[in-house]
């Protein structure tokens, strides 16, 4: 249960904390978080002394991000905590600063690379009140870096924080798997964003009677309809494949079930993908196929393509690849 000072200020001397740490000594409380910009010189030296000889433990921490930004999230946490951001800028200085003015927190937790603040004091109705003015932030349209840090804001004083901690026998393997739970939390806030579409490259293949409604009489427009057809086709097609399934079949066979039903390339199954779980977010089946689309137009306008030729390895034989 440590108190928390928050405060802008680059603290360089042990007399601008001095006061403050003397009160909660009086109150028999020997643990102090410090948020602040930095800590330095005689005050550094000083703190770091007093936790070798167990007198009093003080945890500093250097306020995140930076500039304005910085400013919104410290007041964050002092909203979060029950406390006040100590500046001058607001006619507070560090030297005056009372038992009232700090935060609190059931516990803290803190590595070199984060800091996690636990069950904060904060009053509930002013947590609310601020993340009522971060969701009108949302609303009126911010830039996609905005959005996402407006986001992890929301979640810090939501309480919504989770930490995965991942484990692995090699660093090759950690790196693998950090990798993996990456995706993972992007695919997750994809599907907050747009929801969520049958997985497995059954999406595509439900989306394909939309073709049929494009009437044309260019026969090459007809002829672009056609491929991109069987590109929607293609990542189902390919998955059965992968698993030792006959990819055509099994494409005309999930074209005749009904909406939402597809192939658990896992169990040989003709399976309702929502209820076993197979889905993808609509936001990153869309934008694939946006940008697949795209490409492809870019090439056909591209007089000449530039690419690396393939090494020969001693021992292979060459593969041709069709298309």
């Amino acid at each position: 249960n440590p108190y928390i000072l928050i405060t802008d200020k680059k603290i360089t001397t042990i007399t601008e904390l001095l006061p403050l740490l003397e009160r909660l000594l009086a109150m028999g409380q020997n643990e102090l978080l410090i948020i602040a910009e930095d800590i330095v010189g005689e005050a550094l030296a000083t703190l770091l002394a007093n936790k070798m000889r167990g007198t009093f433990h003080v945890l500093g921490v250097r306020a995140p991000s930076f500039g304005d930004r910085r400013e919104a999230m410290m007041e964050d946490i002092a909203i979060m905590t029950g406390g006040r951001v100590i500046s001058e800028k607001v006619g507070l200085r560090l030297e005056k600063a009372t038992i009232k003015e700090l935060g609190t927190a059931h516990s803290v937790t803190t590595t070199k690379d984060s800091t996690v603040i636990v069950d904060g004091g904060g009053s509930k109705t002013a947590i609310q009140s601020r993340i009522h003015e971060l969701r009108s932030l949302l609303a009126n349209g911010a830039g996609d870096y905005d959005r996402e840090k407006l986001q992890e804001r929301m979640a810090n004083l939501t309480g919504g924080v989770g930490v995965i901690k991942v484990g692995a026998a090699t660093e090759v393997e950690m790196k693998e798997k950090k990798l993996r739970m990456q995706d993972a939390l992007s695919a997750t806030r994809a599907a907050l964003e747009e929801g969520v579409v049958p997985g497995g490259g059954v999406a595509l293949v439900i989306a394909l009677p939309a073709l049929d409604s494009v009437k044309t009489k260019m026969p090459e427009e007809m002829t672009g309809v056609n491929i991109l057809r069987r590109a929607m086709e293609e990542p189902l097609r390919q998955i059965a494949m992968n698993a030792g399934y006959d990819g055509p079949v099994v494409v005309a066979n999930v074209r005749e079930k009904p909406f939402g039903y597809g192939f658990d390339a896992i169990s040989g199954q003709y399976v309702d993908m929502f209820k076993a779980g197979i889905v993808d977010p609509l936001k990153v089946t869309r934008a694939a196929l946006q940008n697949a689309v795209s490409i492809a137009a870019l090439l056909l306008t591209t007089d000449t393509l530039i690419t690396d030729k393939p090494a020969h390895i001693p021992g292979f034989k060459d593969i041709e690849f069709g298309l």
